[in-house]
């Protein structure tokens, strides 16, 4: 596990926390960090050698070597952070995993799946901004797993003590890349002092004073569709 502490990313995640921060200053903020976790995340990326020209003479040079990097965000908060990431890898193939969790037994559920040909041979790297409970990371780690994939790492923005350790419980060969480990979880499942949700917070699909609700009968399958 990988704690990604420069002091640019340190300063950015303090403003991303506030909760004065706008919903486009959200935006823009997840939109410059996505980069510095995938840099940290892609250090090990394999090279090979190739021929080519400068303006004053031919050189071997290193390049990327194999297929492609395959960046997974976990819907919807994942697509967050990604934005950026292509920014800093635009040749980078993406693929997406909808997960809800079941507001019951907090498990996560899973309603979309679709991942680019030839899983098994790219670097795949799942990003979910939030660690929480760990259980929607730990189900999106196995789900690209059972489709192929061999090399998976893992990019969350915050975590809980209580995700980190049921990730690392259930995927013991996936590294973990993270801006910080907070405190703890509350009774529900919210990572404190976090910063909140972030796919409310990145979509402003959620106003102030807003109160969360106990689902009634007839509104279960909607409330599982915004989580």
């Amino acid at each position: 596990m990988t704690v990604v502490d420069h002091p640019l990313i340190q300063h950015k995640l303090t403003l991303i926390r506030e909760a004065s921060t706008s919903t486009s200053q959200f935006r823009q903020l997840m939109r410059e960090v996505g980069p510095i976790l995938l840099y940290e995340a892609t250090r090990d990326l394999p090279l090979t050698q190739r021929r080519i020209r400068t303006p004053v003479a031919t050189v071997q040079a290193p390049v990327l070597a194999g297929k492609k990097l395959c960046l997974v965000p976990v819907l919807r908060a994942g697509l967050g952070l990604v934005d950026g990431m292509l920014a800093f890898a635009p040749n980078a193939r993406v693929g997406h995993i909808g997960l809800y969790r079941d507001p019951q037994t907090l498990e996560a559920v899973e309603y979309y799946f679709k991942m680019p040909a030839a899983l098994e041979r790219r670097p795949v790297i799942v990003v979910d901004p939030m660690l929480a409970t760990g259980h929607s990371a730990a189900a999106a780690l196995t789900r690209v797993k059972q489709a192929g994939a061999r090399n998976v790492k893992l990019i969350c923005l915050l975590a809980a003590p209580e995700g980190v350790a049921h990730v690392r419980n259930e995927h013991r060969d996936v590294d973990i890349y993270l801006a910080s480990i907070d405190e703890k979880l509350n009774g529900h499942a919210y990572i404190v002092p976090g910063l909140g949700d972030a796919g409310d917070r990145f979509f402003g699909t959620k106003k102030a004073g807003n109160r969360t609700r106990k689902p009634g009968k007839g509104t279960a399958a909607r409330n599982r569709l915004r989580r």
